[in-house]
């Protein structure tokens, strides 16, 4: 995860690129030039015939470097980037899917905020702590896929349903039956459904944590962004800041612990998918 926001950034910078190039200004620039140029040669005596290319060309390169260093232009390219890649659409459940859109409008933020920093140590140490945020806005994310994906999964909820009719058959067949052998027969049967039905709700009640998780998760994220838009040159060495990074840190391994021990559950959702 650590280097999805370097290619966004890199897929950024490309698109921003192309942006600035074929931006409307740049054609109506293009095409004035050649109407200049055709039709208006010669405006005066001594104007010379190269004058309208080269002040044509002079006019794309002023809108091409504007709009490289435009923050906003940055910013929207990226937005669409992260959205792609992060994308909230996939996730089903409204309430996760808000989630993960809070996620990356907190993260969005911090984006911004760091493309009006200039060039120098605050920039770079702000560049790392949103290194770090993206891979937090991805752990949020791949949870919610997962968390979706088990609410929407027909088949766990039959056999949660199915199991739990079952043994109230096969408990009341087991107080009917006068066959001492069948009846044992039948209580080796209940307790294997018992146990089924009870790795069900314990799944159940995992997958509630790791919604309560989550939505603590994207709170945190949000004081984490607004701690680091606090940060400045005079502290950015201070405990302050390394007590951010090291919180940051936590809450990523916090996440990825949790996945680790529900990951079966994703990987059996997505491959029944």
């Amino acid at each position: 995860m650590s280097n999805t926001r370097s290619k966004i950034e890199k897929q950024a910078h490309a698109a921003i690129v192309q942006y600035a190039f074929f931006r409307w200004e740049n054609a109506v620039i293009i095409g004035g030039t050649l109407l200049l140029i055709f039709f208006l040669p010669h405006p005066f005596p001594g104007w010379p015939g190269w004058a309208w290319p080269v002040l044509g060309l002079f006019g794309v390169i002023i809108i091409v470097i504007s709009s490289l260093g435009d923050v906003e232009t940055r910013a929207k390219v990226q937005r669409e980037l992260f959205q792609e890649r992060f994308n909230p659409r996939k996730v089903r459940a409204e309430e996760l899917r808000m989630v993960v859109e809070q996620a990356l409008e907190h993260q969005q933020r911090m984006e911004v905020y760091i493309g009006e920093q200039g060039a120098g140590t605050l920039r770079s140490r702000l560049e790392d702590t949103a290194t770090q945020i993206t891979d937090w806005v991805a752990a949020i994310y791949q949870l919610a896929l997962c968390l979706d994906a088990y609410r929407h999964d027909t088949r766990l909820a039959k056999e949660r349903a199915a199991v739990g009719k079952t043994l109230e058959v096969l408990i009341a067949r087991a107080q009917l039956e006068s066959n001492v052998e069948v009846k044992q027969q039948l209580e080796q049967v209940i307790e294997s459904k018992r146990k089924q039905r009870n790795a069900l709700d314990a799944l159940n009640r995992r997958m509630a944590q790791a919604e309560r998780q989550l939505e603590q998760s994207v709170v945190a994220l949000a004081t984490a962004c607004s701690r680091a838009r606090s940060i400045n040159t005079l502290n950015i060495q201070s405990q302050h800041a390394d007590r951010l990074r090291q919180d940051i840190q936590e809450h990523i391994a916090q996440l990825s612990d949790l996945m680790s021990k529900i990951n079966g559950i994703c990987d059996y959702e997505e491959s029944g998918n």
